[in-house]
């Protein structure tokens, strides 16, 4: 992936220097006096924004923003807003190597979600987070709570929908970049994603069937996968079929019996957590139903880090990790 990572690294310079020439440029103005008298021209500036079941809206990109999540950490630093960040939370692993520079200058508030005082003190005139988690109870508070303190809310909606497509990715990135008014910088991420993964798909056998494929999240008893969540996607772009994709839901749990029925060619091992994917293997190798299967006696595992198999901006590279886990001659 060095070329992937370079490519990533290319597009950060290129927009922080952006940003910078735009820093340099024009004041924005106060409004003229005829489009204080004239509302349909103030109104122009506004940006409006559909989510949660919400509406917001924005006269001013956000200032003071945190993110909640790592995936949309990694969004937000794409496309150069580092500088307009007050804090951000949550971590699954590290972050993306190609960001851990920009993502270093901002503080990190908390290791899983901030605290409602914590993001007051922060002055955060913007929250966006990941999972519906971050806007709950149990959350930094609801969009209704922090609407009351003047502070806007986004919730990644590709994170919140069944059967997530990489489209639904990138209506979120052209969301966030429509809020932070740098929509050329969304436009020019979503096409550099689209490319890579144009450039993965052209590598792909035309002439097989797909692969039977076994989303391993856990389970001791039974089998913690993956139904119609991202990771149907993923699965399905780089030339593999879900076994359990039929199942209408996100994470889902499966029987062994059912998982020794539809018997795995490769199995997809989620990296996270306090079981290691190395043990996790272990526990497919030794189990008496699971090592019965296709994939198990092959040995043809592919571990995927849970923070890649998420709806951001690692999705070309999470694609790239199973393309040439499930056809590797055609990656050589």
């Amino acid at each position: 992936m060095k070329t992937l990572k370079r490519t990533w690294l290319v597009l950060t310079i290129a927009t922080l220097s952006i940003l910078a020439a735009c820093g340099n440029g024009e004041e924005q103005k106060p409004a003229t006096q005829s489009e204080q008298l004239d509302p349909a021209k103030a109104a122009a500036t506004e940006v409006m924004i559909e989510n949660n079941d919400t509406t917001q809206i924005y006269t001013e990109a956000p200032k003071k923003a945190i993110s909640l999540n790592q995936h949309v950490t990694e969004i937000m630093l794409a496309l150069g807003l580092e500088d307009s960040m007050v804090g951000t939370a949550y971590l699954d692993d590290e972050i993306y190597a190609p960001l851990k520079d920009v993502y270093d200058k901002v503080p990190v508030l908390a290791e899983q979600y901030p605290t409602k005082e914590q993001v007051i003190d922060a002055e955060a005139d913007f929250l966006y987070a990941g999972w519906k988690s971050g806007f709950s109870e149990k959350g930094v508070g609801t969009p209704e709570e922090l609407e009351a303190l003047g502070i806007h809310t986004y919730l990644h909606t590709s994170s919140s929908i069944t059967k997530p497509l990489l489209e639904d990715i990138f209506t979120d990135i052209r969301n966030i970049a429509k809020i932070f008014q740098v929509e050329e910088h969304g436009e020019a991420l979503i096409e550099q994603m689209s490319k890579e993964v144009e450039d993965i798909r052209a590598k792909l056998p035309q002439s097989e069937d797909e692969l039977r494929v076994l989303i391993f999240d856990s389970g001791k008893q039974d089998v913690t996968t993956a139904g119609q969540n991202f990771m149907n996607e993923l699965v399905t772009v780089a030339g593999g079929k879900n076994i359990f994709g039929d199942v209408e839901s996100g994470w889902t749990t499966v029987s062994k019996e059912d998982t020794v029925e539809r018997n795995p060619e490769v199995i997809v091992v989620i990296d996270y957590g306090t079981t290691s994917a190395e043990g996790k293997i272990n526990f497919l190798k030794n189990d008496p139903a699971l090592k019965e299967t296709d994939a198990v006696m092959n040995e043809r595992f592919v571990i995927l880090p849970l923070s890649a198999a998420s709806e951001g901006v690692r999705a070309a590279e999470a694609i790239q990790i199973l393309a040439q886990g499930f056809y590797p001659k055609s990656f050589q």
